[in-house]
């Protein structure tokens, strides 16, 4: 089995974070989304992982080069023309065998060996309150009989959530080079969903698949809201002296705590320096400082430096903000 993991978005709703690390190297409970994904589809020992990138793709090469051992390959993806463009490059370069497609600012809770364990195509699943904001799967009998991207009366609330299984690689790939070929594109991108639909419509059967858990980290309320949840899922206590530490939080060993309350649901990065704060339901970067500082609710880049009484911020990679 191959693997590709889509991770050439731009992350424009995730800025200012994103104008200088990509969205899949932002970190959530503790490290980056992309590394969430790689732990957990490592385990299936894949024969290869093809990652497509874009904005920012040497950051994301120089992470995996340093953290994992794997067989990995990388896939520049100039042109962001959609998912179905950035899937159609990686198999440009892969062999027909069956290939797992999981995106790469998604984390997905489900039993991959059981998704993966059948000899047919299967798509990721899980039921929505607004099915107009994404592709949606009409269902029979266990099996989806029509896919609509973003429809606008949407006759099904189960939606795709961007993983996907796909044992008839070739069949894929000639209905994905047909799509980009013909130039039907779908509001200037290829979707992934309408190829899928084309197979649909050629005879290919796919099985639906219902998740555990499905985290967005599109945007900042997704992102700290998927950090939360994942600390949850941790019932390690920490400590530091001369500070308050409320579960679940994370705190990296390197990080410098002192004569602050952290948590609960704070993730704090290597080598953090935090200092007379009170910070709660947040993530702060790698080499960030925070001093005597009130943060809820925020992101706090990498080595950017914040001091003084605030609330709630969003604040970007090697930035200052404070009383001067």
């Amino acid at each position: 089995m191959n693997v590709i993991i889509p991770a050439a978005g731009i992350g424009s709703r995730l800025r200012p974070q994103t104008h200088t690390i990509p969205k899949a190297l932002l970190h959530v409970a503790g490290k980056p989304i992309l590394a969430h994904i790689l732990d957990t589809v490592s385990k299936l020992d894949p024969d290869e992982i093809s990652i497509v990138t874009g904005f920012l793709g040497d950051k994301v090469r120089d992470y995996v080069g340093q953290h994992y051992q794997s067989r990995m390959r990388f896939v520049d993806q100039e042109e962001l023309l959609g998912l179905g463009y950035a899937v159609h490059l990686a198999l440009k370069g892969m062999d027909d065998r069956p290939v797992l497609i999981i995106l790469g600012d998604t984390i997905v809770e489900t039993d991959m060996k059981a998704f993966i364990s059948k000899s047919e195509n299967v798509l990721g699943l899980r039921p929505v309150d607004d099915p107009e904001r994404f592709g949606i799967a009409e269902i029979a009998d266990g099996t989806v009989t029509k896919l609509v991207e973003k429809p606008e009366k949407p006759e099904s609330n189960m939606a795709l959530i961007g993983l996907y299984y796909i044992s008839e690689t070739a069949q894929l790939k000639k209905h994905l080079a047909h799509l980009v070929e013909s130039g039907a594109d779908n509001k200037g991108e290829f979707q992934l969903t309408d190829a899928l639909q084309s197979m649909i419509e050629d005879g290919t059967s796919f099985a639906a698949y219902s998740v555990d858990g499905w985290y967005d980290c599109g945007k900042r309320e997704t992102l700290i809201a998927t950090n939360r949840h994942l600390l949850e899922k941790n019932t390690s206590a920490q400590s530091r002296e001369g500070s308050v530490i409320i579960p679940p939080s994370f705190i990296a060993p390197s990080a410098v705590i002192e004569s602050s309350i952290i948590g609960p649901y704070v993730s704090i990065s290597d080598k953090a320096v935090i200092k007379n704060s009170i910070i709660k339901n947040s993530i702060i970067g790698y080499e960030a400082e925070v001093r005597n500082a009130l943060l809820t609710d925020s992101l706090v880049g990498h080595r950017a430096i914040v001091f003084g009484d605030f609330r709630e911020i969003n604040v970007g990679d090697s930035s200052e903000i404070g009383y001067f």
